[in-house]
C-alpha cells in the first residue's frame, strides 16, 4: 500500500559497487587501519576517497557518453539511507561486551585502560538505527553532487514542476534519509515556498518481507545460513578471538564471535559516526579484519546474494518497477512528450539494494563463498565493503543519442560500471535495447508473486 506525506521526496536505489580506492591509512592517522573491512557499516568516502578533500567535488568526464549528441533524459536513483546508530540488537551486545572488559580485562595497554577509565559506553538500545547527523549531511551532499553530474534533469525547474519523483521505505532511517535529500536540493535553490512530496512504498522498497517464499525458507529458517555458522566457528574465526583475549588479558572462554563481531562494530560505529579511531579498533589487525569482513561477507551472500535463488527473485517487483519507469521515459522521450518522471529518487536499505544487485549479475564470483575457501577468495568480487557503503547508490541514466538511439549508462556509488552479460565490446553506455535483450527473460518472467508463494503439492 502507498501512502502520501507532505514532505520533499527523493527516488533513490542503492547499489553495491565492484570498484572502489582506498584511502591508505597513513595518509590520516584518524582513520583506523581496518576502516576498509567494515562491510555495510562503512563510510562512502572509503569507497570515494576523493570525497575527503572536497566532499561536493563531481567529475563529469566519467559519464563518457559516445557522442556530444548524447543528451541525458531521465535518471532512477536507488540509495540507501545514510550512517545510523546501532541497531537494539547491536546495542545491547556492544554493552554486553564494555560490562566485559570493564570488570575482566587486565591487560596493559594504553588504549585499553582508555577504554576502561575514559571511555563510555553511549550507545542505547532505544537509538535502534536511526538516522546520525553524518547520515544527514551524507544525503544532503549526495543530492548536490547529482544536480552537478546531471544539472539538464536534477533542477530548480524540474523540481518546482513535480518531475523529480520521491520513494521511501516506512523506516525512519530511509523517510529521514529522503528529506535530507530534498533539503540539500532546496537549500541549494533557496527554495522556501514550495513543499514536496514522498512516498512511502514498502511493497517495493521492502519486499522482502512480503515474499512469503524468502522469508520462511531463508529469513527465518537458521539451517539456510549453515556456511556462516561452520566459518563462524571454524579455525579463522578462532583465531580472532583468541588474539582478542590475548589483547585483553581475559580467558579465551569468555570472547565469543559475537564479542568480535561486538567490538568489530564498536570500532566502525565511531569511526563512521564521530570520526574517530576509537580504541576499540586497536583489538583488531588487518588480519582479523578481513576474517570478520569475509564472515559478514558470507551471511550477506547467503541471506540477500547468489547463496540461494529466491534471494534475488524476492527483488522482482522492484526490478520491474525500474524498468517500467525506463520504457515509460523512453517511450515518452520517442514520441516528443515531456517525460514526466525525468528524476525518481528510490531510499531504502543495503538488503533493498543487494538482491536487486545479484538480479542484475553484478559482483558475481565464479566460485561461490562457503565456509572452506576464505584462504582463495581474498579477490573475490563480492565484497560488501566494496558495494554498499552508507549511502550507497544506483544510478541509471537514460540518453538519447539521436537518430532513435537510446543508450542506458549505469553508475555504483558515482562511478561507471558495466551491465554483467554485456560484451567486452560494450562501453559503460550501451544501447538499451541491448541492456533489455540482455535481462529479457527476466523482463518477460521475474513475476514477485509467483516467485514468492510456497510450492503446495496437488490437493
Amino acid at each position: 500500500m502507498t501512502f502520501f506525506r507532505k514532505f520533499t521526496v527523493i527516488h533513490v536505489l542503492i547499489i553495491p559497487c565492484c570498484v572502489v580506492n582506498y584511502v591508505t591509512p597513513e595518509e590520516n592517522v584518524d582513520i583506523p587501519s581496518i576502516a576498509k573491512y567494515f562491510n555495510t557499516k562503512g563510510r562512502y568516502e572509503e569507497v570515494n576517497p576523493h570525497l575527503l578533500k572536497d566532499i561536493l567535488a563531481v567529475n563529469t568526464s566519467i559519464l563518457q557518453p559516445p557522442s556530444a549528441q548524447c543528451q541525458p533524459f531521465h535518471l532512477t536513483a536507488i540509495i540507501r539511507h545514510g550512517t545510523r546508530y546501532p541497531t537494539s540488537k547491536n546495542a545491547k551486545e556492544m554493552q554486553q561486551l564494555y560490562n566485559m572488559v570493564l570488570h575482566n580485562a587486565t591487560g596493559e595497554e594504553s588504549w585499553l585502560r582508555e577504554i576502561q577509565s575514559q571511555w563510555r559506553m553511549w550507545y542505547t538500545e532505544d537509538m535502534d538505527g536511526r538516522l546520525v547527523q553524518k547520515g544527514v549531511k551524507e544525503l544532503k551532499h549526495l543530492a548536490i553532487r547529482l544536480s552537478k553530474l546531471f544539472p539538464s534533469l536534477i533542477s530548480e525547474e524540474k523540481l518546482r514542476g513535480g518531475y523529480i519523483k520521491f520513494i521511501t521505505s516506512s523506516k525512519h532511517r530511509c523517510v529521514n534519509s529522503t528529506l535530507s535529500f530534498k533539503a540539500g536540493l532546496t537549500e541549494l535553490w533557496v527554495i522556501t515556498d514550495q513543499d514536496f512530496d514522498h512516498a512511502i512504498n514498502d511493497s517495493v522498497m521492502r519486499f522482502f518481507d512480503h515474499c512469503t517464499k524468502y522469508v520462511q525458507e531463508v529469513d527465518n529458517n537458521s539451517s539456510a545460513l549453515s556456511e556462516i555458522n561452520k566459518f563462524r566457528q571454524g579455525p579463522e574465526m578462532r583465531r580472532v578471538t583468541k588474539k582478542m583475549a590475548d589483547r585483553l588479558g581475559v580467558q579465551y572462554s569468555l570472547i565469543t564471535q559475537d564479542m568480535a563481531d561486538a567490538a568489530f562494530y564498536l570500532c566502525a560505529y565511531e569511526f563512521a559516526i564521530k570520526a574517530v579511531n576509537s580504541p576499540w579498533c586497536q583489538l583488531f589487525d588487518e588480519e582479523d579484519a578481513k576474517v570478520i569482513e569475509y564472515a559478514s561477507d558470507l551471511r550477506e551472500y547467503w541471506k540477500r546474494g547468489y547463496g540461494y535463488d529466491i534471494n534475488s527473485k524476492s527483488s522482482c517487483i522492484l526490478f520491474h518497477d525500474v524498468f517500467n519507469r525506463l520504457n515509460k521515459a523512453a517511450s515518452e522521450n520517442k514520441s516528443g512528450q515531456q517525460v514526466t518522471e525525468a528524476v525518481t529518487v528510490q531510499v531504502g536499505h543495503a538488503d533493498t539494494l543487494l538482491p536487486l544487485l545479484t538480479l542484475l549479475g553484478f559482483f558475481k564470483d565464479n566460485v561461490s563463498l562457503n565456509s572452506s575457501n576464505y584462504a582463495t577468495q581474498t579477490q573475490r568480487s563480492f565484497r560488501t565493503s566494496h558495494m554498499l557503503p552508507y549511502a550507497a547508490n544506483l544510478l541509471l541514466v537514460l540518453y538519447d543519442c539521436g537518430a532513435g538511439e537510446l543508450r542506458l549508462q549505469a553508475l555504483l556509488n558515482e562511478k561507471p560500471v558495466t551491465f554483467p552479460g554485456l560484451s567486452d565490446q560494450q562501453t559503460s553506455m550501451p544501447r538499451y535495447e541491448d541492456v533489455k535483450e540482455n535481462y529479457r527473460e527476466l523482463l518477460q518472467g521475474c513475476d514477485f508473486e509467483t516467485e514468492c508463494q510456497l510450492f503446495k503439492g496437488p490437493a
